[in-house]
């Protein structure tokens, strides 16, 4: 076998176990990348609800609930469904 065909080969075996990865990834990860934590910061929050930062200060403007202490923002993942929920149409 040529030096060509064996790279060929090479290059396809590592393409094949790339997509192998990424599809057991998407098959068992219902939320990927999303934060899980209880509590988490705002910017955690935003990536959660699925929004951008402003966006999400938005919905603080609208009753969602921050909490704060000692100037640390958190915000609880059962806040983000409850708004969401009672924001939904």
């Amino acid at each position: 076998m040529s030096i060509k065909n064996t790279l060929i080969i090479e290059q396809a075996e590592r393409i094949e176990e790339f997509i192998e990865n990424a599809i057991h990834r998407a098959l068992h990860s219902s939320k990927p990348d999303l934060p899980t934590r209880e509590w988490m910061s705002l910017a955690d929050g935003a990536k959660y609800a699925g929004v951008s930062h402003n966006t999400f200060r938005k919905f603080r403007v609208l009753g969602l609930k921050v909490s704060q202490v000692d100037g640390v923002q958190r915000v609880s993942r059962k806040e983000i469904d409850k708004f969401l929920e009672s924001n939904s149409y």
